[in-house]
C-alpha cells in the first residue's frame, strides 16, 4: 500500500516462515519461553526510539531557529544522548526490568570488597542470590579443578554433574525436561531437584569451578531466558571475587609456610642463649652455692631467662595459631583499663613516664576485649622498652591517647625513644622485623592480624628527625557486616 510494489507481498510467505522459524529454534535450544516478556520488550523499545526520535527532531527543529545548523546538531546531538540514557533508566524501572540484576550486581560487588574470607564471602552471596531471585534457598559450589565443595554438598571433577554443566553451561528442570534425555542429564535433574533449584550455572576460573544455584522462586514460575543470564553474569562476579579470596589464602598459606622456614634457623639461636646462660649456672652451682650473692643472682637470672623463652614461645604460637577472636560493642576505655594498670607498672619500674589522654566520646567501638588488651600490651611494652634503651633521664615518657575519628576511634600510643628508621618502616609489620636490641619481631606482625580480623587497622607515622615512634589503631564503630 506504501510502495506500490508487489514484490513485498511476493515475500510475506517467507518473513513469516522466518519469524516461526526463530521462534521455534528460540523454544527448543533456550527451553524457557516468556511471551509476556517479550510483549513487553517490545512495547518498551518501541516507546524508546519513538520518544528519542521525536525529542530529537523537535529539538533540532527548535535549535535551528536560533543557532547555525552545525552547532544546533552538535547541541541536540549531546542533549538526546543523554535523555536517551536516563530514559530507557526510567522505562527500565517503570517496566520492572532487571532492576533486581542491577541491584543484585551492586551488592555483589559490595560484598567482594567488604569481605575478605571465601566462607563469609559465601554466605554473603547466597544472601543476595536469594533476593534476587525471591526464593528461600541458593547454592554455591566453589573449589579447585578436582572438586567443588561447600554446605550444599560435594560434588566430584569427574562427576556426570560438572561434566554436563560444562557441556550445557546453564540448567534449568524446564530445559532438562524438554532436550532427549541421557543418563548424566537424568543424573543432574535428579540434583536440581534434590536441592529444591530452579536453575543452575557454572563459572569457571583459572583455579577454581563454581556451581551457582537459585531456588524456585515465590511464584513458582520458570526462569526465563534473560534472567537466566543475569545470574551467568552474577556467578562470574560471584567466581571472580571467590577466586580472588581463594589466591589470598594461598598466598597467606605461602607466607607461614616461609615463616617457618625462618623459625627453623631463628628460634634455635633465640632460646639457645637463655639456656646457655642457665647451663653455665648450674654448672658453676655446686661450688658457689654458699655464696649469698651467686644464688641470688643465680635466682633472678633463671627466673629472667625462663619468662624469655616463655613469651618468645607464646609469640610463636600466636602467629601460627592465631586466637579466634569474636567482635562487638564495647566501650574502650572499659576494655583498655585493666591493659593500662600492667602497662603503668612496667614504666614505672623502668623509671618511663606514662601518661594517658582519654579524648573520645563516645568511645563505644566493635572489637574483642582480650584482643584489644593484646595489641595495648604489645605496643605499649615495645615503646617502653624502646624508651629504656636509648631515651635520656629527662626525656623518658611514654603517651596513650584516643580521639574521635571518621567510622571509629584511633587510639595513639607514642614514646620518646629513636623513632623508627625510614628503610624499616615499610617492612615493620612483616614477621622478624624489629629495630630492638632483643626480640623476635613477631609482635606487630601478631597486631595486624588481629586487628584485620577484627575490621580494625594499625599504622605508623612517617619518621620525623628527633621524634619517637607513633602508632595508630582504628577501631570501627559498628560490626562489620561479616
Amino acid at each position: 500500500a506504501i510502495t506500490h510494489d508487489s514484490t513485498y507481498i511476493k515475500i510475506q510467505p517467507f518473513v513469516v516462515l522466518t519469524y516461526y522459524a526463530a521462534t521455534s529454534f528460540a523454544i527448543t535450544t533456550h527451553r524457557i519461553f516468556n511471551a509476556r516478556q517479550l510483549f513487553l520488550v517490545g512495547v518498551e523499545k518501541t516507546l524508546f526510539v519513538a520518544t528519542v526520535a521525536a525529542g530529537a527532531y523537535l529539538l533540532d527543529v527548535g535549535l535551528k531557529l536560533f543557532l547555525p545548523e552545525p552547532f544546533a546538531f552538535l547541541v541536540t546531538t549531546g542533549l538526546i544522548l543523554w535523555f536517551a540514557v536516563s530514559l530507557n533508566a526510567w522505562l527500565d524501572s517503570v517496566f520492572r526490568f532487571y532492576p533486581q540484576a542491577t541491584s543484585a550486581r551492586q551488592a555483589c560487588f559490595l560484598a567482594a570488597q567488604n569481605e575478605t574470607k571465601s566462607d563469609q564471602m559465601v554466605k554473603a552471596f547466597e544472601k543476595i542470590l536469594k533476593g534476587w531471585g525471591q526464593t528461600d534457598s541458593a547454592l554455591i559450589l566453589s573449589g579447585d579443578k578436582d572438586v567443588s565443595g561447600g554446605d550444599g554438598g560435594e560434588v566430584s571433577a569427574g562427576s556426570a554433574i560438572l561434566s554436563t554443566m560444562a557441556q550445557l553451561r546453564w540448567a534449568t528442570p524446564e530445559r532438562l525436561s524438554r532436550e532427549r534425555p541421557s543418563e548424566e542429564r537424568l543424573i543432574l535433574g535428579r540434583f536440581l531437584a534434590e536441592h529444591g533449584l530452579g536453575a543452575l550455572v557454572i563459572a569457571e576460573g583459572p583455579a577454581l569451578t563454581t556451581l551457582i544455584g537459585v531456588g524456585v522462586g515465590a511464584s513458582r514460575r520458570p526462569y526465563t531466558y534473560p534472567q537466566v543470564m543475569q545470574l551467568m553474569e552474577l556467578a562470574s562476579i560471584m567466581e571472580s571475587a571467590l577466586e580472588r579470596a581463594h589466591f589470598s589464602a594461598r598466598v597467606q598459606h605461602t607466607e607461614q609456610l616461609a615463616t617457618v622456614g625462618l623459625l627453623g634457623a631463628s628460634l634455635a639461636h633465640e632460646i639457645r642463649n637463655p639456656l646457655v646462660s642457665i647451663k653455665t649456672f648450674v654448672q658453676l652451682l655446686p661450688t658457689h652455692y654458699q655464696d649469698p650473692r651467686f644464688r641470688e643472682k643465680f635466682f633472678h637470672l633463671i627466673g629472667s631467662e625462663v619468662t624469655r623463652i616463655d613469651q618468645l614461645t607464646e609469640q610463636l604460637l600466636d602467629l601460627a595459631s592465631p586466637r579466634s577472636y569474636a567482635a562487638a560493642m564495647h566501650e574502650l576505655h572499659l576494655v583498655l583499663q585493666p591493659g593500662l594498670e600492667l602497662v603503668a607498672a612496667k614504666a614505672a619500674d623502668k623509671g618511663v613516664q606514662f601518661i594517658t589522654d582519654f579524648q573520645a566520646s563516645p568511645d563505644l567501638v566493635c572489637t574483642d576485649p582480650a584482643a584489644a588488651k593484646q595489641v595495648l600490651l604489645n605496643l605499649c611494652f615495645n615503646a617502653i622498652q624502646a624508651v629504656d634503651e636509648h631515651g635520656t633521664q629527662g626525656d623518658r615518657w611514654v603517651r596513650i591517647a584516643t580521639r574521635n575519628v571518621p567510622g571509629g576511634v584511633e587510639l595513639a600510643v607514642s614514646d620518646s625513644g629513636p623513632g623508627i628508621a625510614p628503610e624499616i618502616q615499610q617492612r615493620l609489620f612483616q614477621p622478624f622485623q624489629t629495630t630492638k636490641s632483643t626480640g623476635f619481631g613477631l609482635g606487630l606482625a601478631i597486631c595486624r592480624d588481629i586487628l584485620a580480623n577484627l575490621g580494625a587497622s594499625i599504622s605508623v607515622d612517617a619518621p620525623q628527625s628527633g621524634r619517637g615512634a607513633t602508632f595508630r589503631v582504628v577501631y570501627p564503630c559498628q560490626v562489620s557486616s561479616s
